[in-house]
């Protein structure tokens, strides 16, 4: 049983989370939304999760990447996902939650999304 590791590096200014492992409840408790609402209370509010290394994800699960979403949206941030696995993606349709993410194949892709929003919102 694999426990959920989770890696911080910085991209300008977007927090990248390489994340590796199991997102659950046993094993971590609330181990992903507590880095995140950490992240949020020092003013990190871009999250980008790189996920190509989870290799499961229950519901307790997707409820903790959900409420980290609902964390950082409070604050004015956004998270957004890299690298779904087929199954990462298919519980996210499965449970209709893919409106409420931005979901990227590509990093570069994904850490320019942040600044284009960033100069729509000055515009």
């Amino acid at each position: 049983m694999f426990n959920l590791y989770i890696n911080e590096r910085r991209i300008d200014d977007v927090t990248v989370l390489d994340l590796r492992g199991r997102i659950r409840i046993t094993g971590t408790p609330k181990g992903l939304h507590h880095s995140i609402r950490n992240l949020v209370e020092e003013g990190k509010t871009r999250i980008l999760l790189n996920l190509s290394q989870v290799t499961h994800m229950d519901s307790s699960g997707l409820d903790e990447l959900v409420a980290s979403c609902v964390t950082a949206g409070n604050q004015g941030g956004e998270i957004k996902l890299l690298h779904l696995t087929e199954q990462m993606r298919e519980v996210i349709t499965t449970a209709n939650l893919s409106a409420l993410f931005d979901i990227y194949n590509n990093e570069y892709d994904a850490i320019a999304s942040f600044k284009r929003e960033v100069l729509t919102t000055v515009i």
